[in-house]
């Protein structure tokens, strides 16, 4: 009724993804340094409409960019190509902002593919769930929780960072509880800069999470990568 596609989550471990949308360029040059210190890598989820432009998120990638990126072992993910309101957008229009973004990104990038997708600014419509799971091996929303029991792939939980950028020992005590639930923690982000906006955080906080994932156990890896593990996992049980 809904469009779920569900995957039970059956881990021998706790598994965290460490997410960026919109692709500012802070998130690669900044975020992703703090990564590879950790020997961890992301999912950076782009909407080509925005590249080269200055965003609310701040100055967004350009074409350079994509290449370190890949280079570097970390995913490339969809967030539309026009950063469509997922809530707002008709759910026509989406599909073909997506199909534009895959476009863009073949003709930038060729052999290159999208294999996720993060929901820009809202929560999906259902309508949308069911246009958008005909393009990927699953779709990012929001919720301010981790994926644990039954995951749905059409709308995975996620957790934004900068809501707690004040607060990190609420970030820690969630890391824990995703370990001892072996859960899928899939936290978002947008800018990682010494003077964040509104939507991200300092590289001091984020790097602080990072080192809390990693002493926690979990495998940190980016979403396809995380959906692989854990549906091989789940279909041997």
């Amino acid at each position: 009724m809904f469009y779920r596609r569900p995957l039970a989550i059956r881990s021998e471990g706790p598994t965290i993804s460490f997410t960026f949308d919109d692709f500012p360029r802070s998130a690669l040059h900044t975020g992703g340094a703090i990564l590879k210190r950790y020997a961890a890598t992301g999912t950076y989820y782009a909407s080509f409409g925005l590249m080269g432009k200055q965003a609310p998120t701040g100055a967004m990638f350009v074409r350079e960019d994509l290449q370190i990126l890949l280079q570097d072992g970390h995913e490339l993910g969809c967030h539309t190509f026009g950063h469509c309101d997922a809530g707002e957008t008709e759910p026509g229009a989406f599909e073909e902002s997506i199909v534009q973004n895959q476009q863009t990104l073949s003709a930038l990038c060729p052999g290159a593919v999208f294999q996720t997708m993060s929901y820009p600014i809202n929560q999906p419509r259902v309508r949308t769930k069911k246009k958008a799971e005909r393009h990927f091996l699953c779709c990012r929303g929001g919720g301010q929780t981790f994926n644990v029991g039954t995951a749905d792939l059409n709308c995975l939980a996620s957790f934004f960072l900068e809501q707690s950028r004040d607060n990190p020992q609420a970030v820690r005590n969630l890391i824990e509880e995703n370990r001892r639930a072996r859960g899928w923690l899939v936290f978002s982000t947008h800018d990682i800069s010494q003077t964040p906006t509104p939507w991200g955080c300092t590289p001091d906080f984020f790097e602080d999470i990072v080192r809390c994932a990693v002493d926690s156990g979990a495998r940190i890896l980016p979403v396809a990568q995380s959906w692989e593990l854990l549906s091989a996992a789940s279909s041997q049980r």
